[in-house]
């Protein structure tokens, strides 16, 4: 249950805390001061969704904070789970769970599991055919609970299998599409001849042709320099210093110097002259090394950044191909186990189908009684149930809620239901039913008397009132009946101050509860009116003492 909300900047709320309790709490007060607010800030700390125009004026964000007691619960600290959600008008949007942060859908997929929000336009989860099977099968319970777990460890071992067939080829057609194609790439690999170093030796070649007539001319100009003028220079050079090497060691070591770079010379000379020669290249040399490199660049564009991924690529290939030619017999085997999981899972399926068959008609009963006595006697509910081919998480059911609202008219979908009220009355009525079963702590109710009036008003209350047996209710009401049947009271007021608007909440004492419902009843408070809620109230006193 909800133990404290604390709501900052929203809306016209500026700060307010509210300490809810146990069973029916009903919150009424004035027109536009705040009450819808107070749920849309439970909607938003449930994941929901926030728009920045909701921060109050004049505010750079806003905060919601809610302690709930949930003493069984693994999420629990001491009994309390703390959650918040802090909203900034720059987008900041910070969510946490007992001072953890985490996602807003992480936020929506813990919440859904603590709290449920109805009410005119927010009864999604029965507008959703897919959540249909879920309410029938929470009506049954126990029944069906072993044989459903049953077959959910079936169904999640086929679908294991089936994911590994399709991993492992297990489809003829896809075996050989496959293969088709990897001996293709293997084919077209091996047919390149590819060698590590090649691509690094045609690009230098290719530099080369491509700047052969700048060095050509800059060769032979450095060997004509050398031939003619460098070399001939040395060589006058040591014939000079050899005259004179006998009259002192220095002068015939600087000669040995000078001779051993002549002969350095003359090797470079030699190599320049080598140089020359190799830079000649034809058309068809040309034409054979970019062929050969365009080709490379379309195998990397394929296979591999580099001629050594190429060849890695070629060897996982291989193994591949291996891997599918002995598939088959793997296959087969896993084939084999898959038809004996499908005739068990086909057995509990079925199982799983005649019993709700036999429980729909019951919930249809149920439904339908509750109904009636909300004042729609002419609305059926029947639980459809469809057999499907496929196998599906909960079984080879589909299960679908259809409705008439008056005799003579075909079925139809929940959400093809036009009239608000109605929808919120069928919600309240499957919700009376499930109250023993359904396992969410907390349950809201916004408006959900909008339409209604006189007896239906009175039966509306009195099932506010069991379900909050069971779970802590809020509800936003404005009829005197609901509020006759509350367990705790709140009165949600404005207030002007400082030229700006507040809301404020407090829990009334019975007296003031009494002055309430009179006011709701009759728009003011006077001697009558407070005799018909003394009336209103005293109905809930006799109640809970026949209970």
């Amino acid at each position: 249950m909800i133990n404290t909300l604390h709501i900052k900047n929203i809306g016209i709320i500026d700060d307010v805390t509210i300490d809810l309790n146990k069973g029916l709490n009903v919150l009424t007060g004035e027109t536009g001061a705040g009450k819808t607010l107070i749920i849309d800030s439970i909607q938003i700390i449930s994941g929901g969704r926030f728009s920045k125009e909701m921060i109050r004026k004049g505010e750079n964000q806003s905060y919601i904070e809610m302690c709930m007691y949930e003493p069984e619960s693994k999420d629990a600290i001491d009994g309390n789970i703390i959650i918040s959600r802090e909203i900034s008008t720059n987008g900041k949007n910070l969510c946490k769970i007992n001072g953890r942060m985490v996602t807003v859908n992480e936020l929506k997929e813990f919440m859904k599991n603590h709290i449920e929000i109805h009410g005119q336009n927010d009864n999604q989860t029965l507008l959703d055919s897919k959540t249909h099977i879920n309410y029938l099968d929470l009506f049954i319970g126990e029944n069906i609970q072993k044989i459903k777990k049953e077959y959910e460890e079936m169904y999640n071992k086929y679908c294991r299998i089936k994911t590994e067939l399709k991993l492992n080829y297990g489809d003829e057609k896809e075996r050989e599409r496959k293969l088709d194609l990897l001996k293709y790439q293997q084919n077209e690999i091996e047919k390149a001849n590819l060698k590590i170093e090649e691509e690094i030796e045609l690009e230098e070649k290719r530099k080369m042709i491509m700047n052969s007539e700048k060095i050509s001319i800059n060769l032979c100009e450095a060997d004509e320099i050398i031939q003619n003028n460098t070399i001939e220079g040395l060589s006058s050079a040591i014939r000079a210093l050899e005259k004179i090497e006998n009259i002192d060691g220095k002068y015939e070591k600087t000669a040995i110097n000078l001779k051993n770079i002549y002969y350095e010379l003359q090797e470079l000379a030699r190599d320049i002259s080598d140089f020359k020669e190799d830079i000649f290249f034809d058309e068809q040399t040309r034409n054979e090394v970019e062929e050969r490199l365009d080709y490379i660049y379309s195998l990397k564009r394929k296979y591999g950044n580099t001629i050594e991924e190429i060849l890695e690529y070629q060897d996982e290939i291989q193994k591949e191909i291996e891997q599918i030619e002995n598939a088959e017999e793997y296959n087969l085997k896993l084939e084999k186990e898959i038809e004996i999981i499908k005739k068990e899972m086909n057995d509990l399926a079925e199982k799983i189908h005649l019993i709700r068959i036999k429980n729909a008609e019951v919930l249809e009963e149920k439904i339908n009684n509750e109904l009636k006595d909300l004042e729609m006697k002419n609305a059926r509910i029947h639980v459809k149930i469809e057999r499907q081919e496929r196998f599906l998480k909960d079984g080879k059911d589909n299960v679908e809620f259809l409705i008439t609202t008056n005799f003579g008219e075909d079925e139809k979908e929940l959400v093809k239901i036009a009239s608000g009220g109605e929808m919120s009355r069928i919600m309240l009525a499957i919700k009376k039913v499930l109250s023993d079963s359904d396992k969410i702590p907390v349950m809201i109710f916004d408006e959900i008397d909008t339409g209604i009036s006189g007896k239906a008003a009175n039966k509306v209350a009195e099932k506010l009132s069991k379900i909050g047996s069971c779970h802590q209710v809020l509800c936003i009401s404005h009829l005197p009946n609901i509020a006759a049947n509350a367990d705790y009271n709140y009165f949600i007021s404005k207030s002007v101050k400082n030229e700006r608007t507040n809301t404020s909440i407090r829990l009334l004492k019975e007296q003031e509860v009494i002055e309430e419902i009179a006011r709701i009843s009759s728009g003011e408070v006077n001697e009558i009116s407070i005799q018909y809620a003394t009336k209103l109230r005293s109905k809930k006193s006799e109640v809970e003492k026949i209970a």
